[in-house]
């Protein structure tokens, strides 16, 4: 079963609803959810809350952390609370901002390498290993690989943000699973493919093309 979950992203309001930040957004999502409230810890570097009964039929404790040490440093704060309270790689999820999936598109899988992202590269440095769990939400691409760096520290438009938020919104069937290790029904959850809409009827089809 995951007993931590980790939402990556930058402290600070300046950075507050920028895309480096959606693991945030999934962490507080998550708190809502399990009517947890998170509280700044010096010990590990981050804002915990610490749920001692997050749902029927799950024991806990489990943990939520939101790094407060900046993306790069991500591993110290997340070190610190796994090791102090004994929880494995694979006892551990943590939600980040990912470029390679559009927005409104999630993947849920375990291990991997860093692509690049800095908090998960120093999360493996600093665990010692890619066994944990990543929750990928999708941002998009700038298009060009010398403007990801900005890109990714500004605020997504107003539709790519709606599309995130129902994304994180949708992964939510997915706490119960994680928090009880069913990872099999946990994945197909995340994974499907977001609702497309419908099509018009023919006839509406027909009726909106303009006449000639």
């Amino acid at each position: 079963m995951i007993r931590l979950l980790v939402g990556l992203g930058n402290p600070g309001p300046e950075y507050e609803a920028t895309r480096h930040n959606a693991g945030f957004w999934w962490i507080d999502a998550v708190a809502r959810r399990l009517g947890a409230r998170l509280q700044p810890d010096r010990a590990y570097h981050g804002l915990v809350a610490r749920v001692n009964r997050p749902l029927a039929g799950v024991e806990g404790p489990v943990w939520l952390l939101e790094p407060q040490t900046y993306m790069n440093l991500s591993g110290k704060s997340v070190s610190a609370l796994a090791r102090f309270f004994k929880i494995a790689p694979h006892e551990i999820l943590v939600a980040h901002d990912e470029l390679d999936l559009p927005p409104g598109q999630v993947k849920l899988k375990q291990g991997g390498g860093h692509a690049g992202h800095n908090g998960l590269k120093d999360i493996q440095a600093q665990l010692g290993s890619a066994d944990y769990w990543r929750l990928r939400l999708g941002i998009g691409h700038p298009g060009v690989k010398a403007e990801v760096a900005a890109y990714v520290l500004r605020k997504p438009s107003s539709e790519h943000r709606e599309a995130l938020e129902a994304a994180i919104e949708r992964t939510m069937a997915a706490v119960e699973p994680l928090l009880k290790g069913d990872m099999q029904a946990a994945v197909r959850l995340v994974n499907a493919k977001p609702p497309q809409p419908k099509a018009p009827p023919p006839s509406e089809a027909a009726a909106s093309k303009p006449s000639t």
